[in-house]
């Protein structure tokens, strides 16, 4: 019996939905990871060119490299880590935003539009619609 879920999703029985998301948030923690090296081989998509040079992204990818071990670790036990998977939504959203309108303003970073701007936004979309309910039994 399906059991109907956050965000309108009645197809989708709890179950399968908790692993999707396990599998979603591992997957995507592992992708934080390796931001540096995706960087090194597509720098249009993944790298800002505007004098921040390597110190910017080594800091970013820091900052990623940690939100990717937390969210492989969330996978563990996602409906206990319901705020570490809204911040991930969030950021991920505003960060694309910020991304965004810098790209279509600097034409030099026009292919951030096809990189990470829509990598993070599928982040978010994904996160959302397999967030945990609140009242989750699994």
């Amino acid at each position: 019996m399906a059991i109907l879920q956050p965000h309108g999703v009645s197809d989708m029985t709890e179950i399968s939905r908790d692993r999707l998301l396990k599998a979603a948030l591992f997957v995507f923690g592992v992708i934080f990871l390796l931001v540096y090296p995706i960087g090194l081989v597509w720098p249009s998509g993944w790298v800002w060119h505007g004098g921040q040079g390597a110190y910017y992204l080594q800091m970013i990818c820091g900052i990623y490299a940690v939100l990717g071990l937390y969210l492989i670790a969330a996978a563990r036990a996602p409906e206990q880590n319901r705020s570490l998977i809204s911040f991930t939504i969030a950021s991920s959203i505003v960060h694309a935003g910020i991304m965004a309108a810098q790209a279509i303003y600097d034409g030099n970073e026009h292919g951030h539009l096809i990189g990470d701007v829509p990598a993070l936004l599928l982040v978010a979309t994904v996160l959302w619609y397999l967030m945990p309910s609140k009242a989750s039994n699994v």
